[in-house]
């Protein structure tokens, strides 16, 4: 899930964007409605946290703009005013969702958590092949029983994995998809990440290499064996 913190105080902006990104989602932080603007124009975003009083460009005005281009962007609006009325006329703008400041940080996942899964199609909340069980709710791993401890990028690979169901996710859309933005592919940083997740794994391999193309998630039976050779990975 990616999302958009756009908030003029830095230390609450980063405040936020590093809760978010210890629950192993890719955050981007803005600091004004036009910085916002821009950053939405060149990447796509599940959730925008957006401030409603922000310089530059409001954040009504902001949330103006996601709704008349028809961004699949869900807005969770922040504000310091938080009466009904508040309430009502940010919602009237077509903000998705609501908080009012100062709001517990816990509350604050639970309701992007929630956006992100209303921009998204329906998908369910275990994901399981080759031996691998993810529950993304819980945010637990384990491949034939046995827990798997992963940081937060390795369980965000791997769940980017498991959701393709056996198609080829390439190094760019996993830098899309788990890495905030400025992260070239050619950081290495996809092919480390994959180096610690496939030694988490064990063995057989599961996690396979398509030369010049990306990676899949193999069909490997859970206990390794199957009628033929293991596809494993090639690289």
């Amino acid at each position: 899930m990616r999302v958009l913190v756009v908030e003029d105080e830095a230390f609450l902006a980063e405040m936020i964007a590093e809760g978010l990104r210890r629950d192993a989602l890719a955050v981007d932080v803005a600091a004004d409605g036009l910085e916002a603007l821009r950053k939405m124009r060149f990447g796509e975003y599940d959730v925008l946290v957006l401030d409603r009083d922000l310089p530059g460009l409001h954040g009504d005005d902001v949330c103006r703009r996601v709704v008349e281009q028809r961004l699949m962007t869900r807005v969770l609006m922040l504000t310091a005013a938080g009466t009904v009325r508040d309430r009502v006329d940010g919602l009237g703008l077509g903000a998705d969702d609501y908080l009012a400041k100062p709001f517990a940080y816990d509350e604050l996942l639970a309701r992007v958590l929630a956006l992100g899964r209303r921009a998204r199609p329906a998908l369910p909340p275990v994901l399981e092949r080759a031996g691998i069980v993810l529950d993304t709710a819980r945010r637990q791993a384990s491949r034939d029983g046995r827990h798997l401890h992963l940081s937060r990028k390795e369980f965000a690979v791997l769940e980017a994995l498991l959701r393709a169901e056996g198609a080829v996710v390439s190094g760019e859309d996993l830098i899309e998809q788990v890495w905030e933005e400025h992260t070239s592919y050619r950081t290495n940083a996809v092919r480390v990440t994959l180096s610690k997740l496939r030694a988490k794994l064990g063995e057989p391999p599961v996690v396979e290499t398509v030369q010049g193309v990306g990676y899949r998630i193999t069909s490997v039976p859970p206990s390794g064996r199957s009628g033929g050779p293991s596809t494993g990975r090639t690289s």
